[in-house]
């Protein structure tokens, strides 16, 4: 039927044409983008699933942040107890070189001032062992935490080291010398005791920062995981897109003729009345 007021084919033509245009402009947004989808308008269910996604992964950064402080302390306070150790070590060694009897008063004395240097020089260490604050070795911190998962709930925690003078690891007194020749035989034994209660704290401090080690690893490699999921949910397929923006064009083309075309069907009526 031919008619003036309605013109049915121009309505269907413009219909699909409106409909080329709106796959094409979100083509073009997911070119631009590299999104399929990019919003909720996109889809609901799925931006709702990847923003979660990205909320742990965001969680994650801080996690690894916190790891890294953590190692951060235990590694200072690792490097700190094996200066101590090695100054242990040349303490014995002064030791045992002044508890020879036949050594005259001059050289002991030079042992021994050498010794108090050495015992003096592990109270420097101990009091400059300090990261973001903590002191894993002077007995002022009990314990370092640092966050284990994305919601906060878990952590990894790593207990702190006394290796002051006159402590329970070091027990060298702050004033012990080898001044004498008795002074200087017993002190053997009690260096040694303390060098092996520091290298058994050493010991405990790397397992701890082997948990710090472990955690951060896996904490990247879930990070990865979950931002390649979210990829896997969001990305747009650019070689798909290239191809579906080209088809669209050209059926914006056709439909922009098929409409021209039915817009001028009404015309046909004019003939009628020549």
């Amino acid at each position: 039927m031919l008619s003036v007021n309605t013109n049915t084919g121009a309505l269907v033509a413009l219909q699909y044409l409106n409909q080329t245009e709106g796959d094409l402009q979100a083509t073009q947004t997911a070119i631009n983008t590299g999104l399929k989808v990019s919003s909720a308008k996109d889809d609901g269910s799925t931006y709702a699933i990847a923003q979660n996604m990205r909320s742990s992964v965001a969680g994650y950064s801080s996690v690894t942040d916190s790891l890294n402080r953590g190692m951060s302390a235990v590694d200072v306070a690792l490097s700190a107890g094996q200066s101590i150790s090695d100054l242990l070590i040349e303490m014995k060694q002064k030791a045992l070189a002044a508890s020879d009897s036949s050594l005259d008063t001059a050289s002991r004395q030079a042992l021994n001032e050498d010794f108090k240097a050495l015992r003096d020089q592990i109270t420097t260490i101990i009091n400059n062992a300090v990261f973001n604050n903590f002191n894993l070795v002077n007995g002022s911190t009990s314990q370092i935490t640092a966050l284990a998962s994305s919601d906060g709930t878990r952590r990894v925690t790593v207990k702190g080291e006394n290796m002051k003078l006159s402590g329970s690891i070091v027990t060298i007194k702050t004033t012990s010398t080898i001044s004498t020749q008795a002074k200087a035989s017993s002190m053997i034994s009690a260096v040694a005791a303390s060098l092996q209660n520091v290298n058994s704290a050493l010991a405990r401090l790397s397992s701890g920062e082997k948990k710090f080690s472990i955690q951060t690893d896996f904490v990247m490699k879930l990070s990865d995981t979950l931002t390649a999921g979210i990829g896997n949910l969001v990305d747009a397929n650019m070689a798909e897109e290239s191809a579906k923006l080209q088809s669209l064009q050209v059926k914006q083309q056709l439909g922009a003729q098929a409409l021209s075309i039915a817009n001028s069907a009404p015309q046909v009526i004019l003939s009628l009345f020549k």
